[in-house]
């Protein structure tokens, strides 16, 4: 467990990000694992089906662990503050917001999935595979949004080791049952769903036997689940705005998905593909930007204003080399990337490829300052701007995505997302700035009340 308020700030930010980083590169591994097993043995249209719910699964469950990130958010302010009975009251009143979101949403999802499927237009050679893996997939969300609550409960308190370790078991397990029901039973794409939720309940599982065993500073007992209502509306006004950001980004998501649709298996291939890489490329920066998250909320419980604006700028800094870099490797390497999701024979898709990472990486740089600047403001314990540049996102990769399908076309398509990250920051600057000053104004303030009670002392 690492104590984010003391030390160097970049060193204990980089501590702190790096099991975070293993424990994303084990999720990444197993995704590119089961994109590899789908597209290798079950042939394009299955990987290309797959592909297609990412959107409409993202928009879903993106909105149940953005809530358990803004539940965790208050965790860590009071964590920072030494306020123990006040994270007990926070972890038992974000669990049960949780777990009612997330029963709310199964029956939701599960309902409209198909219908949802249609609207979006999805090609009908892919639409039942399609739908089989989010049967699977939004049938066990409960097990999903719980291992996110409580694996961003340990991180709000310092421990981002232990999430690492049941990500890995998770991993581990749903690799093995991968080759199972796809390989040995013949399960198809819903059995790819269901090996991902069965290794999601055994990872909530570690997760609370840990909990129960080493973590007594989130040991509930029952008078901390007598809520009011003060305190579940500050819960809520954090959470939900969170959730409805990941949502709203989603659905410029689903409404590019809708687009690219239209243009065909090969583009639909092209865009799981182009998915994949995107998640290789902001593993680091989601990293970077949870640990900044947990700092900056940490350090504010604690009043270490000017603390926070030195790992601020030095997270940035990191951030955005990494996406420079990045870019520059994909694109000398495109072809070993395409390859590894699909036959090389596939020249077209392999093609359509290669221009998705050059639109993308040339702004991967944009979207490494986006994620440490919102994580920031969400961390200071702002949902509302983060929100607002959610909604920016989905006007800017909706309306470039429309505008160029019945104009330039693809290529048009492909620059949304960037238009989006773009729109996304702009709205964020003013915030970032308004919050840099407020912190500026606190550390002074702290610095002359810290000189006036030494002169005091001195004084006596």
């Amino acid at each position: 467990m690492i104590d984010l308020t003391k030390g160097k700030p970049i060193k204990v930010i980089l501590l702190f990000t790096l099991p975070l980083l293993l424990g994303n590169l084990f999720q990444l591994f197993y995704n590119f694992i089961d994109a590899i097993i789908v597209g290798q043995t079950l042939g394009k249209d299955a990987f290309a089906a797959v592909g297609a719910t990412s959107a409409l699964n993202f928009l879903i469950m993106g909105f149940a662990i953005g809530i358990t990130s803004g539940f965790s958010i208050i965790i860590s302010q009071r964590f920072g503050a030494n306020d123990d009975e006040g994270v007990k009251h926070s972890f038992a009143i974000g669990l049960f917001l949780t777990l009612i979101t997330a029963l709310v949403l199964t029956v939701i999802a599960f309902t409209m999935a198909r219908p949802l499927l249609e609207i979006m237009q999805t090609p009908p050679e892919l639409i039942r595979d399609a739908h089989d893996f989010l049967k699977a997939i939004f049938g066990g969300m409960v097990f999903t949004v719980l291992f996110n609550y409580l694996s961003n409960v340990l991180r709000a308190i310092g421990d981002s080791r232990t999430p690492l370790i049941a990500l890995i078991i998770s991993t581990i397990l749903n690799i093995i049952l991968e080759f199972v029901f796809i390989l040995g039973l013949h399960a198809d794409v819903f059995g790819a769903g269901i090996a991902t939720i069965i290794a999601q309940a055994f990872s909530v599982l570690y997760l609370v036997i840990y909990i129960k065993l080493k973590v007594p500073v989130l040991h509930l007992h029952k008078q901390h689940f007598k809520f009011d209502k003060k305190e579940i509306s500050k819960h809520a006004a954090l959470g939900y705005p969170m959730g409805f950001q990941s949502s709203i980004i989603a659905i410029g998501s689903l409404t590019l998905q809708i687009v690219l649709n239209k243009m065909g298996t090969d583009v639909v291939a092209m865009q799981a593909i182009g998915r994949q890489i995107d998640q290789l490329a902001m593993l680091p920066m989601i990293s970077l930007g949870l640990a900044v998250t947990t700092f900056t909320a940490q350090n504010f419980g604690a009043r270490q204003y000017k603390r926070m604006l030195i790992g601020l700028k030095h997270s940035v800094i990191i951030n955005v080399i990494w996406g420079i870099v990045f870019a520059a490797v994909l694109v000398t390497f495109n072809q070993f990337f395409s390859g590894l999701f699909i036959s090389h024979s596939e020249t077209k898709i392999i093609h359509l490829a290669f221009e998705y990472y050059l639109v993308n990486g040339l702004f991967y740089w944009i979207l490494a300052i986006l994620f440490v600047v919102r994580s920031f403001i969400q961390g200071y314990g702002n949902s509302l701007v983060p929100t607002l540049a959610g909604m920016a996102e989905l006007v800017m990769r909706a309306g470039v995505s429309v505008l160029s399908l019945v104009t330039v076309g693809l290529i048009g398509v492909l620059f949304s997302s960037p238009a989006a990250w773009i729109g996304s920051v702009i709205i964020l600057v003013p915030s970032y700035f308004k919050i840099t000053k407020d912190l500026r104004h606190r550390s002074d303030q702290e610095h002359d009340e810290t000189d006036e009670l030494n002169e005091t002392l001195e004084i006596i």
